[in-house]
C-alpha cells in the first residue's frame, strides 16, 4: 500500500518556541526527523509546516516541505491539507510523524506499517511498556490505556488517552505520538469539530474516539525523547552529540 510519511511542524510552540529549527550536530531537528523518516523506507517523506523558514531549512538540507496555513488547531488537520495539496490518488496510508523525536526508532515506523495492512486498522498508534514509574505523573508525557494487554501479538484498542491516567488498569502504556491512517479515514477524522474531551486534554486523538474511530495500538520497542522543554532539547543534544 503506498504510504506517505507527513511531519506537521511549526515554530510557534508554547513550551519551547523555534525548536524545529533548534542545531544538533550542526542540523536542525526538523531536518534530523526529516532524515530519520527517509531512513525507514516505507514512503515518501514531506514536512507541512506554517512557517517559510523551516520550509527552506528542509529544502537546504535535501528535503521536501510544503507551506500550509497557520489556522490549523492540530497536526493531523495541517497533514491532511498537505495532502489534498500533494493530491496523489495512489496514496492509501498517510503516517503523522512528530517532528520533535529525532531519536525515534526506525523499526517502529516500519512495524506500525505492517500491522495497520496486516490487520486492516482504520487509524493505528505505538506505545512503549513504562519503566520508570514518575512518567505517571509527568504531564508532558501522554499515556494511553488500552482494552487489552499490549505485547508483540496483541494490538488492542485505546480506550482512553491521558497527560495523568487515574485508571487502576495493568494496561497503561507510554503513547508515541505516531499515527498511521488510512486516507479515508484521515479525511473523515478532519470533518469533525473538536471535541470537548479533546480541548480540555490537548490531544487530538480523543477527538478519533469520541467519534467512534478505533485506534489500534503497536507495541514499540523504545520510548524516544520527545523535545518539549529546554531541558529535554539539553538532554537529548547530548545523546545525539555524543553518538557522534
Amino acid at each position: 500500500m503506498k504510504t506517505l510519511i507527513i511531519i506537521p511542524s511549526r515554530l510557534s510552540a508554547t513550551r519551547l518556541p523555534g525548536k524545529p529549527l533548534l542545531k544538533i550536530n550542526g542540523l536542525s531537528m526538523i531536518s534530523h526527523v526529516f532524515r530519520k523518516a527517509e531512513e525507514a523506507d516505507i514512503g515518501d517523506v514531506i514536512v507541512a509546516t506554517e512557517n517559510q523558514e523551516i520550509v527552506d531549512d528542509v529544502q537546504q538540507n535535501g528535503g521536501r516541505a510544503i507551506l500550509t496555513k497557520k489556522l490549523h488547531k492540530t497536526g493531523t488537520d495541517r497533514i491532511f491539507e498537505a495532502l489534498k495539496k500533494l493530491d496523489d490518488k495512489n496514496i492509501e496510508l498517510v503516517m503523522n510523524l512528530q517532528g520533535d523525536e529525532p531519536l525515534m526508532n526506525i523499526e517502529d515506523i516500519r512495524k506500525l506499517k505492517n500491522q495497520m495492512i496486516k490487520n486492516n486498522f482504520n487509524l493505528g498508534t505505538l506505545a512503549s511498556k513504562i519503566l520508570d514509574s514518575k512518567i505517571f505523573d509527568n504531564p508532558n508525557i501522554v499515556k494511553v490505556e488500552t482494552k487489552h494487554s499490549l505485547n508483540n501479538t496483541n494490538f488492542p484498542e485505546a480506550i482512553d488517552f491521558g497527560r495523568k491516567i487515574t485508571s487502576k488498569s495493568e494496561n497503561i502504556y507510554h503513547h508515541l505520538g505516531i499515527y498511521c491512517y488510512k486516507k479515508d479515514v484521515l479525511k473523515r477524522f478532519v470533518t469533525y469539530q473538536q471535541s470537548s474531551n479533546e480541548i480540555k486534554n490537548n490531544l487530538e486523538q480523543l477527538r478519533a474516539l469520541d467519534n467512534d474511530i478505533n485506534i489500534n495500538v503497536t507495541l514499540a520497542k523504545s520510548s524516544p525523547i520527545g523535545v518539549d522543554t529546554e531541558e529535554d532539547f539539553v538532554a537529548i543534544k547530548k545523546i545525539m552529540e555524543y553518538k557522534t
